[in-house]
């Protein structure tokens, strides 16, 4: 008589995986959004890699939520991250044609509801929500290295006739491509240095942060400088008055050195920093484009103040309500790239973009959604009970949040980087809205 062995699996195979390693790569696809933004972009090549991964990073959040057989959202979340769709099917309806309606509505939920919402479903814990900090951080790494040695090798874009401008692997036709980055990675870092309790990570931390700095300001970028500023600056208060001069002090040091010690574009970025108190003395031309841009959105919005004038039908209204001082374009080139003029297709203030091609309906609905997720992120930052374990993380999320909605003065969505936009909502919607359970375990950090 014969006798049958049964024959077991591995062990390897048998056991389950730990919780600390499904909570890392559930977030992976989300980390490899923030990595396929360091490839060089091709100019008018449409969806770029990135964009066509947050597609499928939405896919994978939907299939991991059926597969762990759980109720995806809380009322909260859903009825906060629900909200711009109102808006902005309302101002497709009244889109001048059927594809701007199609790829206006597509770009909005894009950037504003589905990538965010996966990004929240896909962050079990804070050990994720740190791997997608630190990949952030990472990324403006890479591309502020990129930026220094186009300013120093002359190989940036052209300002005031010198290729000196750092744009990354962005190329001069979203100059605002690395200055967005960067920030990020400036306002993450300081974020996380401030909410370590392990020194390791603070260095780290910090020394990113400080070493950032120079491609922020050599990306000659007033608008992301100045909500840089007020987004630190609000994480060094919420950290605490007495670390808040610590860091201010060493941040005005590395200025200090390397524009006034090693003249790293002392000239250039003395008059980029005076321009910005001079907007209504001397401006420059982009600020008197900036200004018509505006004044022809408040003009669009005063014709059609309920529902706006459709999804991108800002070009279509410009010239109609636009003074005569607006030019025609602005002129790019260097980087690799050839002479062209950028023609200027909004008015490069997010609020305003949606009063004009939304009206009142659109702004209450997006941008309601907005102050809504930033007033839920900072009151769970301040709940009784959450300690400094939270912060590490809590302080990066309402951070890169504040950032986005201050830079929205002076920027609305559009080119390669925009799907940041969307991750960076995704992580403040994580802390903000998400169960309890999916905070609650304590990191190694916490637990020192």
């Amino acid at each position: 008589m014969s006798t049958s062995t049964a024959v077991s699996p591995p062990l390897a195979l048998s056991l389950p995986m730990p919780r600390r390693a499904r909570s890392l790569v559930s977030v992976l696809p989300v980390v490899v959004v923030v990595v396929l933004l360091g490839l060089p972009v091709v100019p008018d090549s449409g969806i770029t890699p990135a964009d066509a991964a947050s597609g499928l990073v939405v896919v994978w959040a939907v299939v991991d939520t059926v597969r762990r057989a759980r109720r995806p959202l809380t009322r909260t979340a859903a009825l906060v991250l629900g909200l711009p769709v109102v808006g902005v099917a309302v101002a497709a309806a009244g889109a001048a044609s059927a594809g701007d309606a199609v790829t206006g509505l597509a770009r909005y939920l894009q950037v504003f509801v589905l990538v965010p919402v996966a990004v929240l479903l896909l962050v079990r814990d804070r050990r994720g929500a740190r791997l997608v900090l630190w990949s952030l951080v990472g990324l403006a790494v890479w591309q502020g290295a990129v930026g220094v040695h186009q300013y120093l090798t002359g190989t940036g874009a052209l300002y005031q006739g010198a290729g000196i401008r750092a744009v990354g692997t962005f190329g001069p036709s979203d100059v605002m491509g690395m200055a967005n980055v960067v920030s990020y990675g400036v306002v993450a870092a300081t974020g996380l240095a401030l909410g370590a309790a392990a020194r390791r990570q603070l260095v780290v931390a910090a020394g990113c942060a400080l070493a950032l700095l120079v491609p922020l300001a050599l990306s000659f970028s007033r608008g992301a400088w100045i909500a840089t500023v007020v987004a630190c600056g609000a994480q060094l208060l919420l950290a605490g008055v007495r670390r808040a001069a610590k860091v201010f002090a060493a941040a005005v040091a590395v200025c200090v050195v390397l524009v006034g010690g090693l003249g790293v574009g002392a000239a250039v970025l003395q008059e980029r920093l005076t321009s910005i108190t001079e907007v209504a003395d001397a401006p420059d031309q982009s600020v008197v484009d900036r200004y018509a841009l505006w004044a022809a959105a408040a003009g669009m919005w005063r014709d059609h103040p309920v529902t706006g004038v459709g999804l991108k039908a800002f070009p279509a209204h410009r010239d109609g309500h636009a003074s005569l001082a607006l030019s025609s374009g602005s002129d790019t080139e260097g980087a690799g790239q050839a002479f062209r003029r950028q023609p200027l297709l909004s008015p490069h203030n997010m609020y305003l973009l949606l009063l004009s091609e939304q009206g009142l309906l659109g702004v209450l609905a997006v941008a309601g959604s907005w102050l809504a997720l930033l007033v839920c992120a900072v009151r769970r930052l301040w709940r009784p009970g959450r300690g400094n374990g939270a912060r590490d993380c809590a302080l990066p999320v309402c951070g890169l949040l504040l950032w986005q909605l201050v830079n929205f003065l002076y920027a609305d969505i559009g080119g390669p980087s925009t799907v940041l936009t969307a991750v960076c909502f995704g992580l403040a919607a994580w802390w903000a809205l998400a169960r309890d359970e999916t905070t609650a375990p304590a990191t190694e950090s916490g637990r020192r």
